[in-house]
């Protein structure tokens, strides 16, 4: 991996920049250390104590090798609907009923599996690395990092805040309004997969934050657009089942939807900011929900909702 570095203090070590500006771990910056080449200024081999003095030109040899490849992950043919990719990253709508990475009971058919055959033309030895996941039967975006830097780099965005994630919400009920549920959640004694919120001084309980705004109803529905500050596993379907106005189809938190087959959420607006820049994704509604949304608002127009 080749970086052009233009500007920035002359006294920045190659450590520093490891380590605060790529966001490297520790680990990560010592396997550098210890392969052939692992570091080079302008061509040449350095230490990480080797001072930056920019403009100048950083290679590290960061790729990834065969031990770190999956060797249960099988490249499938399917077809992905990208919003956006680079060198680094590719942003995908991921339609419903696919879950993002195999499990025990979906060893196929998945996002990653999907994004191993795409990545394939790329060469080189693919990982699979979301650094934002979805429920199978969430739509919407995920980011994905196609290398180590760019996982580090995204993921410490993330976990820095500057990630904004929006979704569209269709609930049960009528909703007016705008509201913040700060409600902890924890893993459900019923099993591994539902979750539950508590008190705070509950055992296993994390903080779980979610904003939301009523776009339309009809008494019937509601359309939310709904933002997690924090990332809990089931976080939306459960704090809205929480207020009684379960995700319209989410047969695990509320009841089954002969019109929706499932969960009627999807991520719809993805915004990162790093440093002075800022980049936003968008994925369109999906048709399963833009047809519930139309026998129940059928004056209401879909792309006026955000």
């Amino acid at each position: 991996m080749r970086i052009i570095i233009e500007t920035g203090t002359p006294f920045q070590t190659v450590k520093e920049y490891l380590k605060y500006e790529l966001h490297l771990s520790t680990g990560m910056i010592s396997a550098l250390k210890r392969r052939e080449r692992g570091i080079c200024r302008n061509g040449e081999p350095v230490t990480v104590r080797c001072l930056l003095s920019p403009p100048c030109e950083l290679e590290l040899a960061i790729e990834d090798g065969e031990e770190d490849k999956n060797p249960f992950l099988v490249p499938e043919p399917i077809p992905l609907n990208l919003v956006y990719e680079d060198e680094g990253i590719v942003v995908i709508n991921k339609p419903p009923h696919m879950p993002t990475h195999p499990s025990l009971g979906h060893h196929g058919g998945t996002l990653a599996n999907a994004l191993a055959y795409h990545a394939g033309a790329r060469g080189g030895t693919f990982v699979f690395r979301p650094i934002n996941r979805l429920d199978r039967d969430t739509s919407g975006l995920v980011l994905c990092a196609y290398d180590r830097v760019s996982a580090a780099r995204y993921s410490a965005l993330l976990k820095a805040g500057c990630f904004q994630k929006t979704y569209l919400a269709v609930v049960e009920g009528e909703v007016q309004g705008s509201g913040r549920i700060d409600r902890p959640i924890r893993r459900a004694t019923e099993g591994i997969i539902r979750r539950e919120t508590c008190r705070p001084e509950d055992d296993g309980a994390e903080e779980a934050v979610t904003e939301y705004r009523s776009l339309a109803t009809d008494g019937q529905i509601s359309v939310l657009c709904v933002t997690p500050i924090t990332g809990r596993t089931h976080q939306i379907r459960v704090h809205m089942a929480s207020l009684g106005h379960p995700i319209v189809g989410d047969t695990l938190y509320g009841r089954p939807n002969p019109q929706m087959p499932r969960q009627a959420l999807h991520a719809i607006s993805l915004q990162v900011t790093d440093g002075p820049r800022t980049v936003h994704f968008f994925a369109p509604i999906p048709e399963d929900i833009r047809a519930c949304l139309a026998t129940h608002l059928p004056k209401l127009n879909p792309e006026e909702l955000l």
